[in-house]
């Protein structure tokens, strides 16, 4: 009897030791959210245009310069937001099979910005029926310069985190930027200059922005564990 208690006392005793560890386990992956807007606090900016000298029938006579767009409420498209300070186990690895577009559409880069994982590739496209090329300098990844005629696509695979600007040389005023990224918490701006990071584990961070002409910006930012963090980032020319 004394053992038969014994063996019964061993198994409850497993089976709460069982559930405090789940309990445990599962307060050690909670992950909050946070949710953002990038918005411009500097004095008023002119919407500049540039004039097309080429391929008129196609591109127009001009095209917005296109690297500051601003909402009705001063909200940043096209920023890139990065978490710095990531722990090691909550950075993914290269995902070879991740890939994202962008286009070449009435001589622009559509979209503008893209932000591709280590590992990932961007499948470049030329929607317009005239040569175009896709063309960058890359530091950390090799650097590329390729011809492309409609409908053709152009693959390329990034493997070490970087920002790049790619270029069309046959149309000067076309410009994009890769950001290649080392872990999931990347985003771009959306057309009122949001963004959301899903999932972060608790901790103190630092929010990084960067802008093609307002630089980078830097904010720090605490996830205390599930719930939802709502921030503000501004930015204005230096």
């Amino acid at each position: 009897m004394e053992h038969d208690n014994a063996r019964r006392a061993r198994r409850i005793s497993c089976i709460v030791g069982a559930a405090v560890f789940c309990t445990v386990a599962t307060g050690a992956v909670s992950a909050g959210t946070i949710k953002g807007n990038v918005r411009y606090a500097g004095a008023p900016v002119e919407r500049k245009k540039l004039s097309v000298t080429i391929d008129q029938y196609l591109c127009g006579k001009e095209k917005e310069v296109g690297d500051l767009v601003l909402s009705p409420n001063n909200g940043i498209s096209n920023a890139v937001v990065s978490l710095q300070g990531i722990p090691p186990g909550s950075k993914a690895p290269g995902n070879p099979t991740a890939r994202v577009k962008m286009d070449q559409r009435q001589c622009v880069f559509v979209p503008r910005v893209v932000v591709v994982p280590v590992g990932g590739t961007v499948e470049f496209l030329n929607s317009d029926r005239l040569l175009h090329n896709v063309k960058s300098g890359g530091n950390e990844n090799p650097p590329f310069n390729r011809a492309q005629p409609h409908a053709r696509s152009i693959s390329i695979a990034f493997r070490s985190p970087e920002l790049l600007r790619v270029d069309c040389d046959l149309h000067s005023w076309m410009r994009g930027w890769v950001v290649v990224a080392e872990h999931p918490y990347y985003a771009v701006t959306g057309e009122e200059g949001e963004f959301v990071f899903e999932k972060v584990p608790p901790g103190k961070y630092t929010l990084q922005v960067w802008q093609e002409t307002l630089g980078m910006v830097n904010q720090e930012v605490t996830v205390a564990g599930e719930g939802t963090q709502t921030v503000t980032l501004r930015m204005q020319k230096n």
